[in-house]
């Protein structure tokens, strides 16, 4: 499975701590998640923008699967991502929100907080987002409605 993954300047260390944890992984299928690095990668300041739309268009194209975003309080970038037809960007917090952007959402990329959230609840709440399955169902209609 590929994953894309961006940040800006106030999330680059959580993508990399986030990065680093994702290569130790195997997916469902029993392989390594192939990562693809939309930057930024310092601590100078970026646009968040530029990065969220760069990963939700990777993902909206067909060259990666999901995505991961990340900013300083993951509000900017999940609203840029979000800007990109085809891509439903979940801003999370806890392991129970990354569990239902998947179950009840289908959210096919997620973002978060790099100053709100620690490097533990990031790879829990990945881990959780990963091994959910979407629900379908009653929900079906729901993602028809945010896709149209």
């Amino acid at each position: 499975m590929i994953i894309a993954m961006a940040a800006d300047h106030g999330g680059f260390e959580l993508k990399n701590d986030v990065k680093k944890y994702l290569e130790t992984l195997k997916d469902s299928d029993g392989n390594g998640y192939k990562i693809v690095d939309l930057g930024t990668n310092a601590p100078e300041s970026v646009d968040y923008p530029i990065y969220g739309k760069a990963c939700a268009r990777a993902v909206a194209d067909g060259k990666a699967e999901l995505g991961l975003v990340f900013c300083g309080s993951g509000i900017g970038i999940s609203i840029a991502a979000n800007r990109i037809r085809g891509v439903r960007c979940a801003l999370v917090n806890s392991v129970e929100l990354a569990t239902l952007a998947k179950k009840h959402n289908n959210a096919n990329m997620l973002a978060m907080g790099g100053r709100f959230t620690s490097p533990e609840l990031a790879r829990q709440m990945v881990d959780a987002w990963l091994k959910e399955k979407y629900e379908g169902g009653r929900h079906n209609r729901r993602i028809a409605l945010l896709d149209d």
